[in-house]
């Protein structure tokens, strides 16, 4: 399984969809902390209306008095809390498995190891690695970019960082794992690709939010992985966000795992 384990990792760093979703990740955040240092700046504000275009949403003023006071950490919340680091995650992990089917690899690898488990295993440690990455780039960048940009923000320890970085990364590797399920299930990306852009990015949440205050049902939606990284991986989480954090990431990765499995056991290569 080790061996697989190191395939899989030398091929991943060899993938191109690796180094295009890391682009994007790093792309996103560059331009997100750009904008805010565009408002914030009247000056800047200004040459930009004098093109043409139509700022809303208030002045530099407003959006100083937000940032005043704003520690790195609660940056850091602001810039990945949205949970979009899920879909990009579950994407690339999507055309990662998928590679493995569209050029027949897969073949290869079950006939010399025809222990199918060790190979779905061998996927989920890459999805937690692959989370990581993305996690660690996405914490680099804004954290860096505010300082080149001029945005003037209060310090946060490093052990902080850390710890954010840990609690965001653990629901994140448990939603990769959705596109790993869907693969195996479908042989195909399509499905892995749609599921993380509209899961990852809050529709489903926020239609089962609806659903529930419409029939009066408990909040259901607050166990989605989404929700979890909105509302549960804040800057230094207590005893109670923890809880919920660990038990959803555990719960949906046992259930997405148990599905890969499955899909790999029970179905033709």
């Amino acid at each position: 399984m080790f061996n697989l384990l190191r395939m899989d990792l030398r091929r991943l760093f060899k993938t191109r969809s690796f180094y295009v979703v890391l682009a994007v990740t790093a792309a996103l955040l560059v331009m997100t902390v750009a904008m805010v240092s565009v408002v914030i700046d009247q000056a800047k504000l200004d040459a930009l209306k004098s093109t043409g275009i139509v700022v809303t949403g208030g002045d530099s003023e407003d959006v100083m008095k937000l940032l005043r006071g704003m520690n790195r950490l609660d940056f850091l919340h602001e810039c990945l809390g949205s949970g979009f680091l899920l879909a990009l995650a579950c994407t690339g992990v999507t055309l990662f498995v998928n590679g493995d089917f569209s050029s027949g690899c897969v073949k290869n690898i079950c006939f010399a190891r025809p222990r199918r488990w060790e190979y779905v295993l061998s996927k989920i440690f890459v999805a937690g690695f692959y989370s990581a990455i993305i996690t660690i780039l996405g914490v680099l960048v804004s954290l860096v970019c505010p300082v080149l940009t001029g945005l003037r923000l209060e310090p946060s320890s490093f052990a902080e960082i850390m710890q954010y970085t840990f609690w965001m990364w653990l629901p994140t590797w448990a939603f990769s794992l959705l596109g790993l399920a869907l693969v195996l299930l479908t042989r195909s990306s399509t499905l892995g690709v749609i599921v993380a852009v509209v899961a990852g990015g809050g529709l489903t949440a926020a239609l089962l939010q609806g659903l529930c205050q419409g029939f009066g049902w408990p909040d259901l939606a607050q166990h989605l992985l989404n929700m979890v990284v909105r509302a549960q991986c804040a800057p230094m989480p207590d005893g109670s966000r923890i809880a919920m954090i660990l038990g959803c990431s555990l719960g949906w990765g046992a259930l997405y795992a148990a599905g890969s499995f499955a899909a790999m056991e029970k179905r033709d290569i």
